[in-house]
């Protein structure tokens, strides 16, 4: 799955293997504990995260969707990076920088969730989604999520995206006391990479792409750190 791409000697190849049958052979990555995973402790009660790095569409996306008969269906979202909130089975999410469909068209969207098992909040990129990551050239993006004020945002290549939330009034329950709002006091089950289910007992969502350079931050990241951080992983 490390493929050497021009200056990128380390990139990683996701994909979906057999668009024609149910299984669990697509190439994805991560890491799942279901008890949770200890390195991950900085995301537990954490006022913010961003998931960062380095996008390249290789493929068809999305892909066919395995999960139903009808072979003409695709899927409604294309994994790209992930936190699993502390009881993930695999899909669920504290902090989410993936493309899904959003009242029926495709966005890059940031889908975060404050409280384990509660509402997710999401942010979503009002630019057409292939027009923010062209096929066969590298992008870098990232989400940033404050669970304290509800504030999400996405950037492209270190500047902001306009955007839109999708979910109207408080899904993450930041109204009243205590203050300040914080994720669940768990441990994340792990992060996804390319797809759902880094624990191999299902496929969902697969990324046709490569991907490098992935980061998980316990804070979101300032505007002008977004640019920084784009510079200096650029040179």
């Amino acid at each position: 799955m490390r493929v050497r791409d021009g200056a990128r000697r380390h990139a990683i190849q996701l994909g979906q293997v057999n668009p024609a049958a149910k299984g669990n052979d697509d190439w994805k990555a991560g890491v799942f504990s279901a008890s949770g995973v200890p390195s991950l402790r900085a995301f537990s009660s954490a006022k913010g995260a961003t998931l960062a790095g380095w996008f390249k569409m290789t493929g068809t996306n999305p892909s066919p969707n395995t999960e139903t008969s009808n072979p003409t269906d695709v899927y409604n979202a294309i994994g790209l990076s992930g936190l699993l909130t502390g009881d993930s089975d695999g899909h669920a999410v504290r902090a989410l920088l993936e493309i899904i469909e959003v009242s029926g068209t495709l966005h890059v969207v940031a889908l975060g969730r404050r409280v384990d098992g509660s509402k997710s909040q999401t942010f979503a990129a009002s630019q057409d989604w292939q027009s923010i990551l062209p096929q066969n050239t590298w992008v870098h993006l990232a989400a940033t999520f404050d669970y304290d004020t509800g504030e999400m945002a996405l950037y492209k290549d270190g500047k902001p995206l306009e955007g839109f939330y999708t979910t109207a009034g408080d899904p993450w329950g930041l109204e009243g006391a205590p203050e300040p709002d914080v994720t669940s006091a768990t441990d994340p089950r792990g992060i996804k990479i390319g797809g759902s289910y880094p624990q191999n007992t299902a496929e969902k969502n697969p990324c046709n792409c490569r991907m490098d350079g992935l980061m998980f931050l316990d804070r979101p990241l300032t505007p002008k750190e977004a640019g920084i951080q784009y510079k200096f992983a650029n040179r």
